[in-house]
């Protein structure tokens, strides 16, 4: 039997990168899974190369709670419940010293990187704890660990992601709902390959142990052991795919 038959996830961000790779595992694994993603072209094409049997596109702008609480009652009223929730959207904000941050751009950043997940938990948890139980993992970052300068923004939305997720975790520990954060150092994603030289990628590589940037399977492997009933006593923790970047 698959890892997740007949369960229901939503991947927030789930049309790219880190995000497409977790919906193609947990669409594999048999379960079905919500594209929620900005880029709804994305998610659409995404959607249509799996099934729609195994993958119904969403659009949403994980920065307004109200697409997020639709998002999941779109889950519920498809397809009978929701099981699973990656909360993986995220953007970055070009290098800027703390000081000569835009308000703005400081908003813009915390509203889809730490505001969104708490929408995401708000309202998927309810939902999980009425189908009787699940697992929801929360996408942070290596930055959430320690910090990176210029990335004030950033850094705070995924160190302060961390100490939600704990709290969430102990919260709905009786209700059966396990929560995690996975922390990946960089990885080689369209975002990254458009923003960045290779001369920049090859600097970031060094920084691993390993040597290399990570590839989106990788991280999505974790983030799907987590969901599963392999990883049935591991919560409230993260968990960093990181190449041994922390290790330095």
């Amino acid at each position: 039997m698959k890892l997740f038959q007949d369960k229901v996830a939503i991947v927030t961000g789930g049309a790219s990168g880190i995000g497409a790779a977790i919906v193609r595992d947990l669409a594999d694994e048999g379960a079905t899974v919500i594209i929620a993603d900005f880029d709804e072209d994305g998610a659409i094409r995404l959607a249509d190369e799996l099934g729609r049997d195994r993958a119904a596109p969403f659009g949403v702008d994980v920065s307004d709670p109200q697409a997020v609480e639709a998002t999941v009652a779109f889950a519920v009223a498809q397809f009978g419940g929701l099981h699973l929730a990656v909360n993986n959207a995220g953007i970055g904000a070009p290098a800027t010293k703390l000081a000569d941050i835009a308000i703005d751009d400081w908003h813009r950043v915390l509203g889809v990187d730490l505001h969104s997940v708490f929408y995401g938990l708000k309202y998927e948890i309810p939902a999980i704890i009425a189908s009787g139980g699940g697992a929801i993992v929360n996408m942070a970052s290596i930055l959430g660990a320690v910090g990176w300068a210029g990335s004030a923004a950033y850094v705070t939305a995924k160190h302060a992601l961390l100490g939600m997720t704990k709290t969430a975790a102990l919260d709905y520990a009786d209700q059966n709902i396990r929560i995690n954060a996975v922390g990946p150092g960089f990885v080689t994603t369209p975002a990254l390959e458009k923003t960045m030289t290779d001369d920049e990628r090859s600097g970031l590589a060094a920084l691993h142990a390993l040597g290399r940037l990570a590839r989106p399977e990788e991280v999505a492997a974790l983030t799907s052991f987590l969901l599963s009933d392999r990883a049935s006593f591991m919560t409230g923790t993260y968990y960093p795919v990181d190449g041994g970047y922390l290790a330095r």
